[in-house]
C-alpha cells in the first residue's frame, strides 16, 4: 500500500545571512538558550527552535516581530546595527502575488529504512488499496506563531478486500523538531510508530477497528500533537501535498492570535492561484478543494 504523504514544512537553502548569522554565534561563545534568554530581557520571545531554524538556512526571519529579533542580536553579538538585517532577502511574495509551495521530498532511504520498521518494506512499490475520498484537516496555531496541533478526519475507498491499516508518514521539520504525539481518535487504534530523529520524519500505522473489503468506505480521525510552548514553527503556512486526487479536501486553521491577512493557494502542474480569506468570527479559516489533485493546496498567512 502506498502510504500517504503529509508535508507541513517547506525548508529554504543556506543563505548569507544563516551562514553570517552562525558565524556570530560561533564566536560569541553563547548558547541558544542563552541566547534567548538575552531576547527575552530585552523583550523579545524568540523560542529555540527558530533561533536554531535561522542559523540552519531552515528558515528565514520574516514577521516583524522576528526582524526585531534580528535588530536586538546584532547587538548582543557585538555586531553592528544592520549587519544582519541586511543580508536577508526580501519577503516571500504574499497576498495575489505569487507563492510557490514546493512539494517535499522525503530522503528515499531513509523513509523506506522507517516503513521497513512498521512493517511495510514494500509500501513504495505496491499498488494503490485504499483511495481517498475525503478528508477533513483542521489546524491550531497558538499565539506565538507555532503549530500547537493538526486534527485529521479521513474517509477512504477501498479497491481490494481485506484492508485494515493505513500508513502515515510526517515530516516534523528537521533534527531540530521534535516529533509529535499521535492520537488515535475514532474508528482506528495507533500501531507501530517509528521516529527518525536525524530527518525529521516520523512513520506510523494507523489500525482501522475493523478490515473493509472492496467498495466499501471507512473514516478514521487522529490528531498530531506539539510539545509547547514555544510551538514549532510553521513558516506561516499550512498544506498537504496530493499525488493522487481527492474528491473533497477542507482545511481549517484556527489561531490564537489573529493575523492580518489570509489566504489560500494551490498548485496543479504549472498552473498556480491564489485566493483571499476572511477570518470568521471563531478567529479562523477555511478553504476547500473539489475533485483536486496531484497538486499542492494551502493556506498561508501574515
Amino acid at each position: 500500500m502506498q502510504p500517504k504523504f503529509e508535508a507541513e514544512k517547506v525548508a529554504i537553502s543556506d543563505t548569507a545571512f544563516s551562514t553570517a548569522l552562525r558565524t556570530a554565534i560561533a564566536r560569541s561563545g553563547l548558547s541558544l538558550d542563552r541566547l534567548q534568554a538575552r531576547l527575552q530581557a530585552n523583550g523579545i520571545p524568540v523560542s529555540v527552535t527558530a533561533l536554531s531554524y535561522w542559523q540552519s538556512g531552515k528558515r528565514q526571519p520574516e514577521r516583524q516581530s522576528s526582524l526585531s529579533a534580528v535588530r536586538v542580536l546584532e547587538d548582543v553579538l557585538g555586531l553592528r546595527p544592520g549587519e544582519l538585517l541586511s543580508l536577508l532577502p526580501p519577503p516571500r511574495p504574499r497576498g495575489h502575488a505569487r507563492r510557490r509551495a514546493e512539494p517535499v521530498n522525503f530522503p528515499v532511504e531513509a523513509l523506506r529504512a522507517l516503513l521497513e520498521r512498521v512493517g511495510a518494506p514494500h509500501a513504495l512499490e505496491q499498488q494503490h488499496r485504499l483511495t481517498l475520498a475525503s478528508l477533513h484537516d483542521r489546524c491550531e496555531i497558538a499565539a506565538d506563531g507555532g503549530q500547537r496541533s493538526m486534527t485529521a478526519r479521513t474517509v477512504f475507498r477501498s479497491t481490494a478486500d481485506g484492508q485494515g491499516r493505513w500508513l502515515l508518514v510526517y515530516d516534523h521539520g528537521g533534527a531540530q523538531t521534535g516529533p509529535p504525539r499521535l492520537h488515535a481518535l475514532r474508528n482506528c487504534r495507533a500501531g507501530r510508530v517509528e521516529i527518525d530523529l536525524e530527518h525529521g520524519l516520523t512513520a506510523a500505522e494507523l489500525i482501522f477497528d475493523r478490515s473493509i473489503d472492496r467498495g466499501e468506505t471507512h473514516l478514521i480521525e487522529y490528531t498530531l500533537t506539539n510539545a509547547g510552548p514555544p510551538y514549532p514553527e510553521c513558516s506561516n503556512t499550512y498544506y498537504r501535498e496530493f499525488r493522487r486526487p481527492v474528491r473533497e479536501y477542507l482545511l481549517e486553521i484556527q489561531f490564537d492570535a489573529s493575523p492580518e491577512r489570509c489566504w489560500q493557494y494551490e498548485r496543479a502542474g504549472d498552473t498556480e492561484d491564489t485566493r483571499d480569506l476572511r477570518l470568521d468570527a471563531g478567529g479562523g479559516v477555511h478553504a476547500v478543494a473539489l475533485d483536486f489533485g496531484p497538486g499542492v493546496f494551502g493556506i498561508g498567512w501574515r
